[in-house]
Formats: structure tokens, C-alpha cells, sequence
């Protein structure tokens, strides 16, 4: 089958859509990218086996994104290249990466109807109602998460098949909409083997935290994450363990007001923020890390949705610490792989750490069951059968 993905986005990065467009080469399928590009990259690529076509963009483009679903404009300036691209390339089936680009591609794919498979990668109305710019003016005045909620019910309804990356999250949508069992799909993010296979370590990183205990927390360090309840942790911790360190890989427009905090606390000489990294170096962090972390404060997204961190930290053998957001709760708990403290706690997250600081062995059987779980049954050369299976029935 020739499937069009359709990505609003540039292209490479994005570890979804690459690893989900491979599966499906390497089952017999074609897969051709429709993605965007905002500088001086080849229009046309044979990347890993997938056909990516790349159009070209600009600001205004990626701007008006934002305005999907307040204005039309966005959809006016697509649709017309989203035609040429299922045109062009004889596109049997539509695979659409999140809704912002959703409603421009099912009006391009209404004289055609192919088969349409909705990638929801994330709750996005729920996240959006967390963007900073969406607190003040003028972003509050123009986004309106409750219709983006309401324009991804309409395209769940209208889609051939749905995907997502946690069965609590397809449960959620299932009550929400009413939904026959069956048209969701579990796709979940994980690691490909290559990730911890593969990894080439970087000895230096190693070096430089050889003698602390380290707490490593990976990805975007937006507010809601739950970095501020760790930071609020560490001068007790510092207490107790005296060779402790934070290491922050990441980055986010916020990080000012995590840095103020951290000079607030007067701990600047145990808390790291090594900024954003290339993800060829993350097996070497965690590796140097003792205990990896995922501190998500609790929302309708955090609570239907699981980071990829998690799946990273573990293939390393890492004993996990992650805040009681429901469906990250249930996997560590499922699993054995780590321990869970309240969200937005900074005692009841200290009390673990010191938890794990005092039972070595603790630790280390966490790690092992993590790692155990992740080589057995959820890196992505297992948990893919899902979206093989989903289009070997579209045919």
C-alpha cells in the first residue's frame, strides 16, 4: 500500500513518525512524508526508505498554525500543496500526524475519500490549555482550546482509524465519544534495540559525575513537567546525600524561572542544566545517572500519556522515579521498574530518592526489571504489530 503521512512539521526530527513510517517499509508498504521545510533542504529524499517530499514554508505559515482553528487561513495556504502531494505520489492511504494539520488534509482527501488513520501523538487540546501564551494577550484572545477539542472529536468521528500512544488515553476518548471498541489503536512510543544496542557512550559524561549521585531528568523542562517540585526537593536531599547532583538535559522558554528558583534555594553547586543535547548523548547521561526521573504534575494529558524518557531510562537498566500521574503510575507499578511519589510533593520525592540512596539493592532490581521489560516485551520492534496489523486490514 502507497500511505501518505502527512507532518506539519520539519522532518528530520521526530522519532514517531520515523520509527512508525520504517515498520511499515520494512512490512511491505511505501511510505511517502508529506512534511515542511523552512530553509535549504532537498525538496525531495530517499530518508531510511521513506519517499520524504518536503514543501517549502514560512513564518507566516508557522504562525497561522497556531490559528488552525480560529481563522482558515492556515488551511487555505496547505491544502492545495497537501492535493499535489496525494496526487503526485499516487497516495492509496492518509496517515495524519495530530490535528493541526487534520482538518486541512481531510478537505484535501474529499474528492479522492481514501482511508484516513489519525495519529494522535497527544491530548493536544488538554496541553494547550498549559502554554504560557495562552495566558495573556494576544494568544488568549485568539486560541480557544475547547475548539480544538471540539474540531479533534469531529475528526476522531471521521477518521477510518484512530492511533495513540497509551490504553488509558484510548479508554478516556472511548467514554468521551462513545466510540465502537476496535476503532482506536495502541500504538505506543518506546526505544528502538538500536537505542541501547547501538548506543556509542561518550566517556567524558561519565567522568564528569563519576563520583555523585546523580538524579537525571531528560526532554522539555516546561514548568509542567514538575522540575520546580524536584528543585524544591534538593536542599533536603542534600542533606541526606551528600554527593548528590541534578542534571537537567533540555530545554524550555521557562527555564529562567527554574534557574531563579535554583538561586533562590542557594543550590547552584548541585543542580546542572546542561541545556538541550543531541540524542545521541542521552545513553550516555542516563548511564552516568543513579536514579532518572519523570516529576509530570497531574492533568487530563499527563494523567492518558506516558513520556518516551521512561522507555530510555529503562532499556539502561535505571530505576525510575516518576510522580503519581495515572497511566506513568500504572506502567512503573506493572512493571517493577521504579517508585511513584505524590505529584507537586518535594518531601514525599525526597523520601524516594533517599529510598533508593539507602537499598542498593532495591535499585538495582528496579533497574533490572525496567530493562527486563523493555528488551522483552516494549521496545518498538515489539510493540509495533499494532500499526502492521492496522494497515494489512486497511487493503
Amino acid at each position: 500500500m502507497r500511505i501518505g503521512m502527512i507532518l506539519d512539521k520539519t522532518f528530520p526530527p521526530d522519532p514517531r513518525v520515523e520509527n512508525e513510517a520504517i515498520a511499515l517499509t520494512q512490512n511491505g508498504h511505501e511510505v511517502f512524508l508529506f512534511c515542511l521545510t523552512y530553509k535549504d533542504q532537498l525538496f525531495e529524499e530517499n530518508y531510511k526508505r521513506i519517499y520524504v517530499k518536503r514543501y517549502q514554508s514560512n513564518q507566516l505559515i508557522y504562525k497561522l498554525s497556531a490559528l488552525s482553528y480560529t481563522f482558515p487561513f492556515y488551511r487555505y495556504l496547505l491544502q492545495k500543496k497537501v492535493e499535489h502531494f496525494i496526487k503526485l505520489n499516487d497516495i492509496e492511504a492518509l496517515h495524519i500526524h495530530d490535528i493541526t494539520i487534520a482538518a486541512t488534509t481531510f478537505k484535501a482527501n474529499s474528492t479522492k475519500n481514501l482511508p484516513v488513520v489519525l495519529d494522535l501523538h497527544d491530548n493536544l487540546p488538554e496541553i494547550m490549555k498549559l502554554y504560557p501564551h495562552l495566558q495573556k494577550f494576544p494568544g488568549k484572545q485568539l486560541i480557544f482550546p475547547k475548539q480544538w477539542k471540539r474540531r479533534e472529536e469531529e475528526f476522531i468521528k471521521k477518521a477510518t482509524k484512530v492511533i495513540t500512544v497509551s490504553q488509558e488515553f484510548i479508554e478516556e476518548v472511548e467514554s468521551r465519544l462513545s466510540l465502537k471498541k476496535g476503532k482506536m489503536v495502541l500504538v505506543p512510543n518506546t526505544v528502538r534495540e538500536a537505542f541501547y544496542k547501538e548506543a556509542t557512550i561518550d566517556d567524558s559524561i561519565l567522568d564528569q559525575y563519576k563520583n555523585d549521585f546523580v538524579i537525571l531528568y531528560l526532554g522539555d523542562t516546561g514548568l509542567r513537567r514538575g522540575l520546580p517540585t524536584v528543585i524544591d526537593a534538593m536542599p533536603k536531599l542534600r542533606t541526606q546525600i551528600p554527593n548528590i547532583k541534578l542534571v537537567i538535559v533540555g530545554i524550555n522558554t521557562t527555564d529562567s524561572i527554574l534557574k531563579e528558583q535554583v538561586k533562590l534555594l542557594n543550590i547552584d553547586d548541585i543542580v546542572d542544566f546542561q541545556g538541550w543535547q543531541n540524542v545521541k548523548l542521552f545513553p550516555s547521561y542516563i548511564k552516568a545517572s543513579t536514579v532518572c526521573i519523570s516529576p509530570l504534575d497531574r492533568n487530563i494529558q499527563h494523567d492518558v500519556a506516558y513520556a518516551n524518557k521512561l522507555f530510555q531510562y529503562m532499556s539502561f537498566g535505571k530505576p525510575v522515579l516518576v510522580s503519581n500521574a495515572t497511566a506513568q503510575k500504572n506502567l512503573i507499578e506493572r512493571t517493577q521498574s521504579g517508585l511513584v511519589h505524590l505529584e507537586k510533593d518535594a518531601d514525599d520525592f525526597a523520601d524516594k530518592v533517599f529510598q533508593l540512596y539507602q537499598n542498593k539493592e532495591l535499585a538495582e532490581q528496579l533497574g533490572k526489571n525496567g530493562k527486563r521489560f523493555v528488551e522483552e516485551e516494549f521496545c518498538w520492534e515489539k510493540v509495533s504489530g499494532n500499526l502492521i496489523k492496522l494497515y494489512d486490514e486497511l487493503k
